[in-house]
């Protein structure tokens, strides 16, 4: 499987937004979902290598579900960046062949690079294999997202992107 759906939750919306969490799952068209990966990470940790917080964001995360909001609670399961990139890093695997969809040609691909980038990192996937879901779902508006767990959470978002972009992708 060298589709991967990638979803962050941020403090943010510019390509320098500090992360909350990296939710990603490994999927097929058509044989499903495989490997997931899900990391909430410190948000200090963002902050010191340069990527920034959005007040207006923050207000927003007040805003949404207590069942989102809860999975950042818990500080003790907070790992700082450079190891939440390293682990996801080597989660990826195949790295020269993998491709990276993201909900918006600017949004997660780009932040989770520029935070590698801000880390002095390599980014574990090759420029040619960024993707991006939110193109090819505005193209098929007629196929309807069904949405897997909580919305907010990471991993339940790109979960229900991939199931989402895997019924696409075999209407085509």
């Amino acid at each position: 499987m060298n589709n991967i759906m990638l979803d962050l939750e941020t403090l943010g919306n510019g390509s320098d937004a500090a992360m909350l969490a990296i939710g990603a799952v490994k999927f097929d068209v058509y044989d499903g979902l495989g490997e997931e990966f899900y990391l909430i990470i410190d948000p200090q940790t963002c902050v010191d290598a340069g990527l920034k917080i959005d007040a207006s964001t923050v207000m927003w995360w007040m805003k949404q579900s207590h069942e989102a909001r809860l999975a950042f609670n818990d500080q003790s399961k907070m790992v700082p960046l450079i190891g939440a990139l390293l682990d996801f890093s080597n989660w990826v695997g195949d790295k020269k062949n993998s491709l990276i969809w993201g909900n918006g040609a600017n949004f997660d691909n780009v932040i989770l690079s520029n935070a590698y980038k801000a880390t002095g990192m390599v980014q574990p996937w090759p420029y040619w294999g960024d993707r991006c879901y939110r193109t090819i779902a505005a193209l098929k508006k007629d196929i309807k997202l069904n949405r897997v767990g909580t919305h907010h959470n990471a991993l339940d978002d790109a979960k229900t992107q991939a199931e989402h972009l895997s019924q696409i992708l075999r209407s085509i």
